[in-house]
């Protein structure tokens, strides 16, 4: 079944974790036997080759850099303009793999038909991936006049914030509001029909956000607090917000957001039972706030600075997201659900966002 997975940091696992994707995902691991600057090292999920073999066509793909202040516990850029340069670095990996046939950017509804159309008439062939490029996290935005230049070089949507205080909104396991600078950040966003990635967004940035905008609104990878009970995970009644703004969230597949009392570091996906059933709990729970299979989908966030040491046991690759399919057939979802779950809401959602 073809798959539209809605969040992969293939740039930012390019760059600063040195991957060749274009390897297979068993090259990328032996590279890396006996280093430990990271660790995922050895464990990596992702490859373009395990997405060809997943049919994995389609991927939001970001640009990811975070700007920190000096006082700051995270990692990050020092300055905004730094932030900016690392961006589009990352901007110039996208290119070079669409330069290589790899990968083609997506950016309005003509292009997006065009390439379900090949991926669905050449099922034999290396075919390009298609990205759809999206910024996790604004800090990178040094003013206004970057999303414009942003928007030129084909960004179509972007997070305000990601973990922490932002510039423009506060994050995961942060609290406050989005400001002056937030709220004209917004307004730029409606006025350029980017879409709004609600992911990461702290509660209060969360619903005050949604009092002011009104532009087309996502959620790229986030899961359902009523299975892990923190503020990175949606409460239902923000759940319930998106549905209304007929919005389409992707479900996350690391694990510490999969089940409670995960432990970094000394857990495991083996001890505390973590696997795509988990997938399919926050699936369905979205199902039946919604009433129908037409408000979630994929989006894995897989090798987003964490790899098999945190991802569900029953996963070795990105490929065996083919496994969910069947998985939700058993739980009682037609095919035209399965469907819209693995790929057709978010190709819907983009459809209308660009017609």
């Amino acid at each position: 079944m073809f798959i539209l997975d809605a969040h992969l940091d293939l740039a930012m696992n390019a760059l600063e974790w040195n991957r060749d994707l274009t390897w297979t995902v068993e090259d990328i691991r032996k590279s890396e036997m006996g280093m430990t600057d990271k660790p995922d090292r050895e464990k990596n999920t992702v490859s373009l080759d395990a997405m060809r073999k997943g049919n994995v066509g389609i991927c939001v793909a970001t640009q990811i850099a975070r700007y920190v202040k000096k006082d700051s516990p995270l990692p990050g850029w020092n300055s905004p303009q730094q932030a900016w340069a690392q961006t589009q670095g990352q901007l110039a990996w996208y290119k070079t793999m669409e330069d290589l046939g790899e990968m083609v950017q997506i950016t309005n509804a003509e292009q997006l038909n065009n390439h379900l159309a090949l991926w669905e008439k050449d099922r034999v062939s290396k075919k390009p991936i298609g990205y759809i490029l999206s910024l996790e996290g604004a800090d990178s935005i040094v003013n206004i006049d970057y999303l414009v230049k942003s928007h030129e070089q084909g960004l179509r949507a972007i997070g305000p914030a990601h973990y922490g205080p932002g510039t423009y909104a506060h994050g995961t396991d942060s609290v406050g509001g989005i400001g002056a600078k937030g709220k004209a950040l917004l307004k730029k966003i409606e006025e350029l029909n980017l879409i709004l990635d609600a992911t990461h967004l702290c509660d209060v940035s969360f619903w005050e956000t949604m009092k002011i905008y009104n532009g087309p609104v996502w959620a790229s990878h986030n899961n359902c607090r009523k299975f892990v009970n923190h503020n990175r995970q949606y409460a239902d009644e923000q759940i319930n917000e998106l549905i209304q703004r007929d919005a389409v969230i992707g479900i996350a597949l690391d694990a510490w957001m999969m089940v409670p009392n995960w432990v970094r570091g000394k857990s495991t996906p083996e001890n505390m039972g973590v696997t795509l059933e988990q997938m399919i709990d926050n699936i369905d729970h979205i199902c039946q706030l919604a009433g129908n299979s037409s408000h979630v989908g994929i989006g894995t966030d897989l090798d987003g600075a964490f790899g098999k040491e945190q991802t569900p046991a029953d996963l070795e690759t990105i490929a065996d997201l083919q496994k969910v399919p069947l998985m939700l057939a058993k739980k009682g979802y037609s095919e035209q659900d399965i469907e819209n779950i693995m790929s057709q809401n978010f190709i819907k959602f983009l459809q209308k966002v660009w017609k």
